[in-house]
């Protein structure tokens, strides 16, 4: 038996205890423009509390808030991730899952192990699966695997008869025929993208610009908090431009550590993030965050957070770094591990919805008590976040808070306005609809 499996029962169990030391305060404090910041507390073995991934039950939903319903859409997906609506109404479903690189130090295999509780280790489909819901009843009349045989894919965009898919390596482009239930064509890269041996972020987020002349892409930093070496983070924890045309790539905003999503305001064309914080520094930092995106600007990782707040893990500094890094707009809490953004459109789901955007958060897996697994509603206001975020759908937790049915991923919306879930650990993508649309 290797050292690692020897002593993972017993790191647990010091997890265990210094969770419990450690208790997270309300998370209610960390969400908006200001969030409760402690001052940081490092650990020698991080806290790690993960629910066993149990599924759901025949019948079994999430539950969403007053005046909406859930129901599956589909199931028997194999780790679905993203979903995206095409212009015709037919939504795409990718199903994917890391390229299993191999753990660059002992704590990367400790904490892979104790993730894989909650159903992170699934196998990924490396497809995408296309569903028909023509009348939008809710009830595909076709489900049709798309293509296959990507590796590790993530964002998916389409324009002008390309569909572009964000592989963990490159963006891929596809002629595609709107309408059509199978893509045959090997397509062409478009771009490289940041991966290698260790490629600690593998997902890739994309999104076009309005014009679609541009193509937006998420890529996370290489490691925590810098302890793969600096020479492992270049071009990594940015968002990179992408002409459409040419495939030329420059770096748009820099120093976001894990833009898990991107989205355009399709109102202003204004580009947005989600994204990831560090990890390790306590059960309430960093909180992870909503933000329109800068060109050119830069986020803080991994010299500071939340504007001009060191992290003294990293050396050297750059004070010059910290002196012109962004603040965030909007605070998610710590450790939600937020991965699903969608603008509204309208009063599709209700009044209460009718302005401002949908997030999927995964959930924590080194905070007690657990901190995530719903999907929340953040109020626009001229443009920005603002004001107390809605809970949408929660129930993916177990009542005992030990087991998890479902994590949330991806977010967007039907051709109808309804909302649309990814949930890879349930191998769902739940359909959230209003019961009294228009009310």
């Amino acid at each position: 038996m290797s050292v690692a499996l020897r002593i993972l029962p017993a790191l647990a169990v010091i997890s265990t205890l210094a969770a419990c030391d450690q208790p997270g305060g309300d998370p209610a404090r960390q969400y908006g423009p200001n969030p409760y910041l402690p001052e940081p507390h490092q650990f020698l073995i991080p806290p790690m509390s993960v629910p066993q991934a149990v599924g759901w039950k025949p019948n079994e939903t999430p539950l969403a808030a007053q005046g909406l319903a859930v129901h599956a859409l589909a199931t028997g997906l194999m780790h679905p991730r993203i979903v995206y609506t095409l212009p015709n109404g037919d939504i795409l479903v990718v199903e994917s899952n890391g390229p299993g690189t191999k753990p660059y130090r002992p704590k990367d295999y400790i904490q892979g192990k104790v993730k894989a509780r909650a159903g992170a280790a699934a196998k990924g489909g490396n497809r995408i699966t296309l569903l028909r819901d023509a009348d939008g009843d809710g009830k595909p009349e076709l489900q049709s695997v798309l293509v296959d045989h990507l590796h590790s894919p993530y964002g998916v965009a389409y324009v002008d008869g390309t569909l572009y898919i964000a592989n963990t390596d490159a963006i891929l482009a596809f002629k595609y025929t709107l309408g059509d239930t199978k893509i045959t064509n090997p397509g062409v890269k478009l771009a490289d993208l940041p991966a290698g041996d260790i490629n600690h972020h593998w997902t890739k987020s994309m999104a076009a610009s309005l014009d679609g002349t541009k193509l937006y892409v998420g890529v996370g930093s290489n490691s925590n908090i810098t302890e793969n070496g600096f020479d492992a983070e270049q071009g990594r924890a940015a968002i990179y431009e992408v002409d459409r045309q040419t495939g030329a790539k420059r770096i748009y905003a820099s120093g976001t550590r894990n833009p898990t999503n991107l989205a355009v305001d399709p109102k202003t064309g204004r580009l947005f993030a989600v994204v990831n914080e560090r990890d390790e520094i306590g059960p309430d930092l960093v909180p992870d965050y909503l933000t329109s995106i800068h060109e050119g600007g830069f986020y803080g990782w991994p010299y500071s957070y939340w504007g001009q707040h060191i992290d003294v893990r990293v050396h050297p500094q750059k004070p010059d770094m910290v002196a012109k890094a962004i603040k965030p707009d909007y605070g998610l809490s710590s450790h939600v591990a937020t991965l699903g953004l969608a603008f509204s459109q309208g009063e599709t789901l209700g009044p209460a919805f009718a302005d401002g955007v949908f997030v999927g958060e995964h959930g924590s897996w080194d905070r007690s008590p657990l901190n995530g697994y719903q999907v929340i509603f953040v109020p626009l206001v001229n443009g920005l976040p603002a004001g107390a975020p809605v809970a949408v759908v929660t129930g993916f937790l177990g009542a005992d808070r030990k087991t998890v049915h479902g994590r949330p991923v991806g977010v967007a919306l039907d051709r109808t306005g309804a909302l649309l879930i990814a949930d890879d650990v349930g191998n769902v993508v739940w359909r959230v609809s209003a019961t009294r649309p228009g009310q």
